[in-house]
């Protein structure tokens, strides 16, 4: 028990997120409506909270940029070997050109649980103009 617990702080066997998206491709200022599947690790741990950012890529330069975060706060907890859903929503923003062949764009999750366990997951989209 002790070794398990020990691997947990180090984020080996601790609960996982996975972001589930009905298609992969949206309109610029589209509602997406998906659901975060969690699936419990070794041990039962507690969710503080998911966060979820909007991240533009732009690739000519390497810049990372956030336009847009979700975050939904808990306090349930998840046991081992449970799987859970959880609904996402989420408004894309209005962009002015979406599409450019050197830009892409992904939705970060992070997962953090008790004692600071990060649990992560990275889903690429497709924005087009409208």
């Amino acid at each position: 028990m002790i070794l398990r617990k020990s691997l947990l702080l180090l984020g080996i066997g601790s609960a996982q997120i996975d972001l589930i998206l009905p298609k992969n491709t949206y309109k610029s200022g589209e509602c997406i409506n998906g659901y975060f599947l969690i699936k419990g690790g070794t041990l039962e741990q507690r969710i503080r909270r998911i966060e979820c950012d909007l991240i533009m890529d732009t690739h000519s330069t390497g810049k990372e940029e956030i336009l847009k975060t979700s975050t939904i706060l808990s306090s349930r907890g998840i046991n081992s070997g449970e799987s859970n859903e959880i609904p996402f929503n989420f408004c894309l923003p209005m962009l002015k050109e979406p599409y450019k062949r050197e830009v892409s764009y992904r939705l970060k999750t992070r997962l953090i649980l008790d004692k600071g366990i990060i649990g992560k997951d990275d889903d690429w989209i497709l924005i087009d103009s409208e």
